[in-house]
């Protein structure tokens, strides 16, 4: 697919390895700048625990399926290279080495900057057990055996009872036990210490529903003091196993290979595969062990063997596994002089609540932005959708929703108030199966017809269609976007959306249905793209298009925002529009396979990311076409993933009021001085240079202008309920 050609008009082969960046390495150094804002001494001391957290989730995501497919192409004997010319051997070496260097860092930073900041500020987490006042064991002892003791399974190992299944991600305490009264008898796993004991191994798992940041009584100088849940337990050990002493108890953690294939075409029930390849998570490969720096040697070595790890997959930690619970804790009250302000997400203009959407859509297509306008219309479109009676049928995909979704409450309703209502439900989308699976039934049950998604394909793009009755005769009603319709995330995430009643869209959007349900393949499209059939050659062919108008002395000019960059064949076709003379500004958050700086291209090539305070999640595509500039909003990344095996979406701003307010959302990201560091020719990221100007904090920026959009809108709804009494009715 894509332009295969060897050499570009100036003789020089962008195929060669050295022109891409390793997708792994990439990604380690998006976490670097992840890791950045919580070493940024200008952020509020509690975002910077909130991004201490972020990079320990991401990590673990990484290693559990990036690293963990690495691993099975090793164990295969894969060695094809990757773009950059690295076998997998290669890649898995690189990546260990880059790994155990982040995590360095990420406890460096805990250690030696946040927890001391922390204290200053009223806030001491105490680290180890040992270092309790005589009152604070009394009371870590009360909650033991009051809250604690209830749930746990002490489990000993020994001829009759096997080393035990430790599950993923779960966190653990290892120990080494020897009899109070020794019979004679020796144990399975028993390990002489240099005392002559006979040592046995045993385990606890640190039970999940109970808060891992358990609060202490106030210290003297009134500040909050906290200490962690596995020390509590470690300091109770000797309660769990009675009957024998405690020589010591370390916390480890592992984390398995949570990637699994399925072979849908002879899954009977893809949804039973699924839930029955979810359980095998809990048990496979084991790919990463985090211990406690110090753990004693012979207690590693037992769970070294039995976990069958690799030396070089053993991360020492000096500090508490799992940072996660940083997350937990930037949540404690009396703090909020230490956090950002939260920002309210905005009404969007001409929407008021109440209102009939359909009315307004008529009237015009809406553009939304968030979180910095409100997603409350998107859940109204289907709200209102639900409950109308001239509604005949509400058709959507989704793939990732929140866990108390509005949403699939209303698409329930309107099964149940007799409309036609078919939902997608994306049953593989990564680490969100169970849930899906919850809602897929729940929406069974209310009479809703479900698909599971297509054979071979994830089906990522983001679509609405209401199609409902009036008096003109059938219209329909769509709603495209670049992020999930899961109302949490979209108060986190910057996504766009587009609201429409646009004739051809619609027809388009039937055909996406049709495709979906029925594998029905339209003769032709009006508007939208879709992956994996033609998004990718569409893509290609305007980047050509571009180049060819650069060639022909015409403007030309590609800025393209998105989360990742890894498709060889656009990063080509990207190389070849610069060396034409193509002036490309990339916006990317984080994977990005292309270098800056190649031969040929003569520095038209910018890359930049944007690590702020909101995840930046939205996909727009600019292409100045001479003088009629041609703008694309997409659930797509350019990624041979979403562009070749996923059901995907482009679709283009058509009213020019919109192109325009789309146009300042790129304008404003490529001006950010503070938060945007720019990829150097080496692969690494440095902060812009700012040539004297003042620091300009895109993020910050459209909270500004949508609070200012928001009261303009207030004052001119109060001036009209003067000059229009009526408006009280």
């Amino acid at each position: 697919m894509g332009d295969k050609s060897e050499k570009s008009n100036d003789g020089i082969d962008y195929r060669k390895p050295e022109y891409f960046l390793n997708r792994e390495l990439s990604w380690i150094r998006f976490n670097h700048r992840v890791l950045g804002e919580a070493k940024d001494k200008s952020i509020p001391l509690f975002e910077r625990l909130k991004f201490l957290s972020i990079t320990a989730s991401n990590l673990d995501e990484f290693f559990m399926v990036r690293v963990a497919s690495l691993k099975d192409m090793v164990n295969a004997g894969y060695t094809k290279k990757d773009i950059a010319g690295m076998t997998p051997a290669q890649q898995l070496d690189e990546v260990n080495r880059a790994t155990h260097e982040l995590v360095d860092m990420q406890y460096s930073v805990f250690n030696r900057s946040l927890l001391p900041l922390l204290a200053q500020n009223g806030l001491m987490l105490v680290e180890r057990h040992e270092d309790l006042s005589r009152e604070d064991c009394r009371f870590v002892d009360r909650y033991f055996q009051d809250n604690v003791y209830p749930v746990l399974t002490p489990m000993a190992v020994d001829s009759s009872r096997p080393f035990p299944l430790i599950r993923n991600k779960t966190l653990n305490l290892g120990a080494l036990v020897s009899r109070k009264e020794t019979k004679g008898r020796k144990h399975l796993f028993q390990k002489k210490s240099s005392q002559g004991k006979e040592l046995e191994f045993a385990t606890v798992q640190v039970p999940g529903g109970v808060p891992r940041i358990v609060r202490l009584p106030d210290g003297e100088d009134g500040g909050q003091r906290v200490i962690l849940l596995e020390q509590i337990i470690e300091r109770n050990m000797d309660k769990l196993f009675l009957n024998y002493n405690i020589e010591c108890s370390f916390p480890f953690r592992v984390m398995r290979n949570a990637d699994f294939y399925i072979q849908e075409e002879e899954a009977e029930d893809l949804l039973k595969e699924i839930e029955k390849q979810l359980k095998k998570r809990q048990w496979g490969q084991a790919i990463r062990l985090e211990v406690e720096d110090g753990i004693d040697s012979r207690l590693l070595d037992i769970i070294r063997k039995e976990l069958m790890i690799d030396e070089r997959d053993i991360y020492s930690i000096p500090g508490p596994l799992d940072l996660t619970f940083l997350m937990k804790m930037y949540g404690l009250n009396g703090f909020e002089h230490l956090k950002t302000k939260p920002y309210t997400p905005q009404p969007v203009p001409g929407l008021t609540a109440g209102e009939c959407i359909f009315d307004e859509i008529k009237k015009r297509d809406i553009l939304l932005h968030h979180p910095y306008q409100t997603f409350t219309p998107v859940v109204d479109f289907i709200k209102q959708a639900s409950r109308d009676s001239n509604v005949l049928a509400i058709k959507q995909t989704l793939y990732r929703v929140s866990g108390n979704s509005p949403i699939i409450a209303a698409l329930a309703q309107a099964a149940e108030n007799g409309k036609q209502v078919t939902v997608l439900v994306e049953l593989k989308a990564r680490f969100d199966e169970e849930n899906n699976i919850v809602w897929a039934r729940k929406l069974e049950q209310a009479g809703c017809h479900v698909i599971y998604g297509l054979v071979g394909l994830k089906t990522h793009c983001k679509i609405t269609l209401v199609v409902r009755r009036e008096e003109e005769g059938i219209r329909r009603y769509v709603h495209l976007g670049t992020g999930n319709y899961n109302d949490s995330t979209a108060k986190l995430y910057t996504d766009l959306g587009l609201l429409t009643c646009n004739e051809a869209i619609g027809e388009d959007a039937t055909a996406v249905f049709n495709m979906l349900s029925g594998y029905s393949e339209p003769l032709g499209w009006n508007h939208l793209a879709l992956a994996p059939l033609w998004l990718k050659d569409k893509f290609l062919y305007l980047i050509n298009r571009e180049r060819e108008n650069a060639m022909e002395k015409r403007p030309a000019r590609i800025v393209a925002k998105m989360n990742s960059l890894c498709d060889a064949d656009i990063i080509r076709a990207l190389y070849e529009a610069a060396a034409a003379g193509v002036k490309i500004d990339l916006i990317v958050r984080g994977i990005c396979c292309l270098r800056t700086g190649v031969e040929g291209t003569n520095d038209n090539i910018h890359v930049r990311s944007i690590v702020g305070n909101f995840l930046e999640h939205a996909r727009i595509f600019y292409f100045e076409n001479t003088d009629a500039p041609e703008i694309y909003m997409s659930s797509a990344d350019w990624m041979p993933r979403n562009l070749e095996r996923r059901v995907e979406i482009l679709f283009p701003v058509l009213n020019q009021e919109l192109k325009e307010q789309v146009w300042h959302i790129l304008e404003v990201q490529l001006g950010d001085t503070q938060k945007a560091q720019e990829l150097k020719p080496d692969g690494s990221y440095e902060k812009v240079d700012r040539h004297g100007k003042e620091l300009y904090n895109a993020q910050e920026e459209f909270c500004k202008e949508y609070m200012a959009l928001a009261a303009n809108e207030h004052k001119l709804e109060a001036q009209a309920r003067v000059f229009r009494p009526e408006y009280k009715n």
